[in-house]
C-alpha cells in the first residue's frame, strides 16, 4: 500500500471500525497527521500568533500566545479517520480496537482518582481521615503513574505488530485480500 492509497483508505472508511488494517495503512495515514499538524502548526505561528512585549525595571520580557485555530481544525477533521484506522489496526494484530483507546481510558481513571481522593481528604481538616485518605490517594496515584508510562508504549508496541496470519475473528487478514 502506497502513502496516497492509505490516505485514501482512511479517508474512505471514516466512521468504519470493523475489519482489519495493515501496518503500512495505519502508518502511512499517522505520517499523514503527523506533517498535516506541521504545516498547521506553522500557519498557525506564522498568522495567528500574537506577540507582546513588556518591560519593567530592566527585564523584558516577550509573550507569544496563539489559539491555533488551524491545527485544531486539523485535528477535528483527522480524529476519526485516525481512531477507525488504530481500531481497525489493533484488530489485525487479533486484539480488540479498544486497546487503542487504553491510554485515554487510564488518563481519565487517573483523573477521578485524584479528584475523589483529594475530595475526601478535604471533607476531613485536619484530622486523621485527612491523613488516611490523603496518603491512600498517593498510595494508589503512584502506580497509576507508572502504568500512564507504560500503556502508551504498550499500544505503541502492539500497533507495530504483524498481522496476525489468516483470518481472525475480525476479518481476513489485508495483505492476503489484497494478493
Amino acid at each position: 500500500m502506497t502513502f496516497s492509497e492509505a490516505v485514501r483508505t482512511c479517508f474512505s472508511k471514516f466512521f468504519t471500525f470493523s475489519g482489519r488494517a495493515s501496518r503500512p495503512e495505519y502508518w502511512f495515514f499517522f505520517l499523514f497527521v503527523v506533517i498535516w499538524n506541521l504545516i498547521a502548526g506553522i500557519i498557525d505561528w506564522q498568522f495567528f500568533t500574537q506577540v507582546s512585549v513588556t518591560e519593567s525595571d530592566e527585564v523584558k520580557s516577550v509573550t507569544a500566545t496563539s489559539s491555533q485555530p488551524v491545527q485544531s481544525i486539523v485535528g477535528l477533521i483527522v480524529f476519526f479517520p485516525h481512531l477507525a484506522v488504530a481500531w481497525r489496526r489493533m484488530h489485525d494484530t487479533g486484539r480488540s480496537g479498544l486497546y487503542a483507546l487504553l491510554p485515554i481510558l487510564l488518563i481519565l481513571g487517573a483523573f477521578a482518582v485524584l479528584i475523589f481522593g483529594i475530595g475526601l481528604a478535604s471533607q476531613f481538616h485536619g484530622g486523621t481521615l485527612d491523613i488516611l485518605f490523603t496518603r491512600a490517594t498517593l498510595l494508589i496515584v503512584i502506580p497509576t503513574l507508572i502504568v500512564l508510562v507504560v500503556s502508551p508504549l504498550l499500544v505503541l508496541w502492539w500497533l507495530t505488530r504483524p498481522s496476525q496470519p489468516g483470518t481472525n475473528q475480525y476479518g481476513p487478514n489485508p495483505h492476503e485480500v489484497a494478493q
